[in-house]
């Protein structure tokens, strides 16, 4: 018998009973296996003290397809982080299920072998992440709670932690900092021209949010070194799993503290979360639009863009300024909110400034 406290947990979605026991059949020796016979059913099983480590999900089903199940997962605290691998005979449909949210695909008929190496993959993923949200957020709870003399070191100690970030994703050791200058340049302009933002501005403490771009990028913590460090162009599936360095950061923020109380961290989740978000709703990972978006996140996505421009990467030269301000400015409207961008064209010069000075 299994140790359940210890056996990782596989939830098989799938409304053909031999399909379901052709799964369980090749995976029970290693895992807990729970079955669904659709997503409806699926959902009920969730929302007992279940927690899967991975789901594999038949598309086509009644009641409730994996489409339908997939799309309600990602509106769920409870149920977003638990990564759906796609069990299907369908072709072409691939990049239409990763942009809903699925982390992997198993094609039927069944390869025992490759549905063993994609369910075990996962799950070390999965656990890596976890175990890493974790270990921050611990570790960062811990500095949180001391002394008023810790409170006070606070900024120092969570400046360190980026600056691992950007250490393990080998940016430079500047990123950081020219973004925070970026920020703080911006909130500074509309809040002394009197635009439309000064009052959000003023209450939300742009000092604050200025220092919260230190760890616009702790979610990458979660990110494994063979995707985070890859030369190349990253594949459908490592783009997902990329993307979700935004859900991470924000997992990690929300145990340090009370989101809700903390102004700091507020903002801190805000960014984490937000900074992908496109103004036209094109972004990730909750695909938000307009002022729906947090203003600090869309401070953070100006400053994010800008920079991946204007400096150099590993994988990259820098653009010439003239075209990275053709870039932002194309973006005006549909990347970018709009009066964020027309700040910066006036704060050219003074962004050309930052990034010449902390190259």
């Amino acid at each position: 018998m299994f140790d359940t406290d210890k056996t990782p947990t596989v939830l098989v979605v799938d409304d053909d009973y031999t399909n379901r026991e052709i799964l369980n059949e090749i995976l029970r020796d290693d895992y807990r296996i729970l079955t669904a016979e659709n997503g409806k059913q699926a959902l009920e099983v969730l929302k007992t003290d279940v927690h899967p480590k991975v789901i594999l999900l038949d598309v086509n089903m009644p009641e409730m397809s994996g489409r339908e199940m997939i799309k309600i997962m990602k509106q769920d605290n409870n149920f977003e982080h638990i990564p759906v691998i796609v069990i299907t005979a369908e072709e072409g449909s691939e990049g239409e299920l990763l942009k809903a949210g699925a982390m992997d695909f198993i094609s039927k008929p069944f390869n025992p072998e490759i549905v063993k190496l994609r369910v075990m993959r996962t799950i070390e993923n999965k656990n890596y992440s976890d175990n890493l949200e974790e270990m921050v957020a611990q570790k960062t709870a811990e500095v949180i709670k001391k002394t008023e003399e810790a409170k006070q070191t606070l900024e120092g100690v969570l400046q360190g932690l980026a600056d691992v970030i950007e250490d393990r994703d080998m940016e430079s050791g500047e990123h950081v900092k020219r973004t925070q200058l970026y920020v703080e340049t911006l909130a500074n302009y509309l809040i002394s021209t009197q635009s439309l933002y000064a009052d959000e501005l003023i209450k939300m403490q742009p000092e604050i949010v200025t220092k919260s771009m230190a760890l616009h990028d702790v979610g990458k913590l979660g990110i494994p070194d063979s995707i985070l460090l890859k030369p190349g162009k990253l594949d459908p599936v490592e783009y997902e799993i990329m993307k979700t360095h935004t859900t991470v950061g924000k997992n990690i923020i929300e145990r340090m503290g009370d989101v809700n109380t903390v102004l700091y961290l507020k903002h801190c989740k805000d960014i984490c979360y937000g900074h992908h978000e496109r103004w036209d709703g094109k972004g990730y990972p909750r695909g938000l639009s307009g002022t729906d978006i947090p203003l600090a996140a869309r401070l953070a996505s100006l400053a994010d863009v800008y920079d991946a421009l204007a400096c150099a990467r590993v994988y990259k030269p820098a653009f010439p300024f003239s075209e990275v301000m053709k870039i932002i400015n194309d973006g005006k409207g549909t990347q970018f909110d709009s009066l964020i961008v027309d700040a910066v064209m006036q704060l050219q010069d003074r962004f050309q400034e930052i990034t010449d000075q902390h190259k």
